[in-house]
């Protein structure tokens, strides 16, 4: 049975939402998602299917790639009672077992999902190189990307929740192939439309303003990794902003969204 959240504040019906529609076997994705591009990465974007007449509805994201965690984020969240996606490595779920624990005990709130098994991006690499995208070594193999999804999968697993439907992998960037590889498997590739904290790298301020400035429908990432970086805060004051706003927040396995699309990148560092 798929749970409707927030608690507190405006409540989306069953019907107008679809009852969650996370039945279908397999996402759908457009062709732009599976050709060829000059830098050989593309970015998957993803919207919620927003019925007419509902109101200023988002889903956030937030990304656990590793490290430690942000409880300026968290504390906000429970404060307010905002739920929230979260995208864990198995790194990260190994190095923070106070908070998975906190998440399985409120599955209200935290819905937790699949980041990969060691953070590796989703990019295929010519035999013999050593590619790196923003700095993260590449699977590099389908093979090896299908390694990253199902290990990452059997992570949150063994965390103590049910089996996760979506993955997002490391950097948001894909080869089309690893596309094709990833849609092969049991998963649903998370892609956002709203980059808030680019990495938690921007300082507070730009991000709070980049969160407040969502629309109904967009798909929020940010993370909550970086405790010690000045993104955070402006993490938890974009949601605070935007709770205080009216708007609705949704987990991404209780709405229905729109087939997934996939953006040319321009080419990343090192990639």
């Amino acid at each position: 049975m798929c749970r409707f959240y927030p608690p507190r504040g405006p409540r989306l019906s069953r019907r107008a939402f679809g009852g969650g529609l996370l039945a279908a076997a397999v996402q759908p994705v457009l062709p732009d998602c599976m050709r060829p591009s000059a830098s050989g990465l593309l970015e998957p974007a993803l919207r919620l299917a927003v019925p007419e007449g509902a109101p200023h509805t988002v889903a956030l994201t937030l990304d656990a790639c590793g490290g430690q965690t942000d409880h300026r984020i968290i504390d906000t969240l429970l404060a307010l009672a905002v739920p929230a996606t979260i995208f864990a490595t198995g790194l990260w779920l190994t190095a923070n077992p106070q908070t998975v624990a906190l998440f399985r005990t409120r599955p209200d709130l935290f819905s937790l999902q699949n980041h990969g098994e060691r953070h590796l991006p989703a990019v295929l690499s010519p035999v013999g190189s050593e590619r790196r995208v923003f700095g993260l070594p590449v699977a590099g193999t389908p093979e090896a990307v299908r390694r990253e999804v199902e290990r990452g999968a059997d992570a949150v697993e063994a965390s103590g929740v049910r089996r996760p439907r979506w993955y997002r992998g490391a950097a948001g960037l894909y080869s089309p192939e690893a596309v094709a590889e990833i849609r092969t498997t049991d998963v649903w590739i998370a892609g956002y439309s709203l980059n808030a904290d680019a990495g938690a790298s921007l300082p507070a301020a730009s991000v709070s303003r980049r969160i407040q400035a969502a629309r109904t429908g967009d798909v929020i990432v940010a993370h909550i990794n970086q405790p010690h970086r000045p993104s955070g805060a402006g993490v938890a004051g974009g949601i605070a902003a935007l709770k205080q706003a009216g708007v609705v927040f949704m987990m991404l396995e209780d709405v229905q969204v729109t087939p997934l699309t996939c953006r040319v990148h321009g080419g990343a560092p090192g990639a």
